[in-house]
């Protein structure tokens, strides 16, 4: 069973409607007894970085989490889900992501148009997972106001974009995988990269 963790302000509906599509099972979950039942776990985010984590403090959640992460369930972070990953955000620096992995996700510069709202085109590094079966310039739906840099991101960096800054659009890291950009919202290829997930 795939878990959908449901903190309050995911994106849940559309993330329901893809794995629906492609015929998986799943079932929203708000607890830790879920998370532990779980074959896979998806975290949807949207809204603020220090909302989402107060949000899965007060579920009581963080550790079952982190725990169930370490012990190798596939994990995807969508958006904020994977701005989670990491230790802190500027978005609200006195807040602790999950610290899975080290660094800060950061804010777009000055001057930048934010959000980042829209389609862009995806430079993919290697041949990640997440995107097998799909050309090697993917366009995919982007909606965020931070990011995670591409010398944050590191060697986990499965796919590039370019928003006046280089970033890090994809994560893959053992059974650890994140996307900047909504795939639920990203048509064929977005539904893809859920397929490639759950299968």
């Amino acid at each position: 069973m795939i878990a959908i963790f449901d903190y309050g302000a995911g994106n849940l509906r559309s993330v329901e409607n893809t794995l629906s599509s492609l015929g998986a099972r799943y079932q929203i979950v708000r607890d830790a007894a879920g998370l532990r039942r779980a074959a896979k776990i998806i975290l949807p985010g949207v809204g603020h970085f220090g909302q989402m984590m107060r949000a899965l403090d007060e579920l009581g959640v963080r550790g079952a989490l982190v725990e169930r992460i370490r012990a190798g369930i596939p994990f995807l972070g969508i958006c904020l889900g994977m701005q989670a990953l990491f230790e802190m955000s500027a978005e609200a620096p006195e807040v602790k992501g999950l610290g899975l992995y080290p660094g800060r996700v950061e804010r777009f510069p000055q001057g930048v148009r934010a959000p980042h709202m829209g389609w862009n085109e995806l430079e993919l590094r290697g041949s990640p997972s997440l995107f097998r079966g799909l050309g090697a310039r993917p366009y995919v739906y982007f909606a965020h106001s931070y990011y995670v840099p591409e010398a944050v991101a590191g060697e986990r960096t499965a796919a590039l974009v370019d928003y006046s800054v280089r970033y890090a659009a994809a994560l893959e890291g053992g059974n650890v995988f994140g996307v900047q950009f909504h795939p639920e919202k990203s048509g064929p290829i977005g539904q893809q990269v859920v397929k490639n997930f759950v299968g």
